[in-house]
């Protein structure tokens, strides 16, 4: 064994197993962030790696460099293995004949903070594949970081700007989350493998964030509508200060199918909760979270620049927004009735995340969940406590943005996608987690 260069034996169980290496192996940002955090590869490393144009040349990169960075490296490769999904590449080395069964009790199992029980480190980890255009492509684990709390100097400081987020509950949540759809009549529609990580990541967060949650999982068109109808005639509703809506399922521009193939539109969804048809919410913010493809083309990204920065919209300029004869038929009516009441528009307070862009597929992890709740989840947990919703949605279309799907030898091998938020808010959206006002 060299000073500083790795042991024999487990050079010999990389030079062994290269050639496989260099044909599966996903070397991307996740796996060298790992080995730099283990101090196996030094920042320059790193870049030299992913530099490399081609995944091949990335993987030969990293195996050249590897046996010389100390008796620590082979480990702390393993463990990069493990964590981003490429457990069965692990086994292949620490099973190697060169390294005897104490070795591999040794340093075949490090600790991962990935709950993969232990046969999923098998062949079923093997080249991801395109199973449905909502597609399973990397590896990143939902956080389990505690949802950070508010200060009482940033509740005091921020209250006057922002809606009223006082009450216990904060509010009521709705995840209605369809994985498994019926083969005999919606045949095209692959089972979301994955899906089930979603709800209950989202059951998870809201409680945290103090609503009471209800998760519905698998159901039909109809079933859905009945299920939100429901849902927004809660009486409940009238003490609570914000409602959350959360929609899991394969979809198309505008509406989500239900497990039979019937479409829910989501102009509906959006009608049901107006100022009109949901008055117990009439100036309460309502939050929409829509986790489903928007069409079937796949963002394969291009290789350019960042574009242009996001963009305020511009204020509305115009004083009287009422069609002609419209205002003078309601002002009659106001004299006629008594005392004028303030009127709201249809809609309003209302802003709704989509995963993915019109026309496009949205990102789903099999065993980790789809990129924008695992995104959503993060900022949530970390940042809700001092960040309005509009400004964390900002930050999740950041994050998304900076995400690269890994599927060497489809298709969709760094395949992008982007989501987006639409907003009717008129005032900050703190969720003020763990702090309760005193009366």
């Amino acid at each position: 064994m060299l000073a500083c260069g790795m042991m024999e034996r487990d050079r010999l169980a990389l030079r062994r197993s290269s050639a496989v290496l260099c044909k599966e192996m996903v070397v991307d940002e996740l796996l060298i962030q790992s080995l730099q955090a283990d101090d196996i590869l030094t920042e320059s490393m790193a870049e030299t790696i992913l530099a490399e144009q081609t995944s091949h040349k990335r993987s030969w990169r990293l195996l050249f460099l590897l046996p010389k960075r100390g008796p620590r490296a082979f480990s702390s490769f393993c463990s990069a293995l493990r964590d981003t999904e490429q457990g069965h590449l692990c086994v292949l080395l620490t099973q190697s004949p060169e390294r005897d069964g104490r070795e591999r009790n040794g340093e075949r199992f490090v600790d991962s903070p990935l709950p993969l029980p232990t046969q999923e480190a098998i062949a079923a980890k093997r080249p991801r594949r395109h199973e449905s255009m909502e597609t399973c492509l990397d590896a990143d684990s939902p956080i389990t970081t505690p949802v950070l709390p508010c200060t009482q100097d940033f509740y005091l400081s921020h209250r006057e700007q922002s809606y009223r987020m006082g009450s216990s509950p904060r509010g009521f949540a709705l995840v209605i989350s369809n994985v498994t759809f019926d083969p005999c009549v919606t045949p095209d529609l692959d089972t979301r493998k994955g899906g089930e990580v979603d709800e209950e990541v989202l059951r998870k967060v809201f409680t945290e964030l103090d609503f009471i949650v209800t998760v519905r999982r698998d159901l039909t068109g109809q079933a859905m509508q009945s299920c939100i109808e429901q849902f927004r005639r809660l009486t409940d509703h009238r003490t609570a200060d914000s409602c959350a809506v959360c929609l899991l399922s394969h979809g198309v521009e505008g509406a989500v199918y239900g497990t039979d193939g019937q479409l829910l539109q989501l102009d509906w969804l959006f009608e049901a909760f107006d100022n009109a048809h949901c008055p117990l919410l009439q100036n309460k913010p309502k939050m929409f979270f829509i986790q489903a493809c928007r069409g079937e083309d796949m963002d394969c990204g291009v290789e350019q620049s960042d574009g242009p920065e996001r963009t305020c919209s511009p204020g509305c300029e115009q004083r009287d927004a009422g069609r002609e004869g419209e205002g003078d038929a309601d002002s009659r009516q106001r004299r006629d009735t008594g005392r004028p009441r303030i009127k709201l528009p249809q809609r309003s307070d209302m802003i709704c995340g989509f995963a993915s862009l019109k026309g496009t597929a949205a990102m789903r992890n099999t065993k980790r969940g789809s990129w924008f709740i695992q995104e959503l989840n993060t900022a949530l947990r970390l940042r809700s406590r001092d960040t309005h919703l509009a400004d964390i949605m900002v930050q999740v279309n950041g994050h998304i943005k900076a995400r690269e799907g890994f599927a060497p030898g489809t298709a969709h091998h760094r395949c992008k996608e982007m989501s987006e938020f639409t907003s009717s808010l008129c005032k900050d959206l703190y969720l003020f987690p763990k702090y309760h006002p005193q009366c």
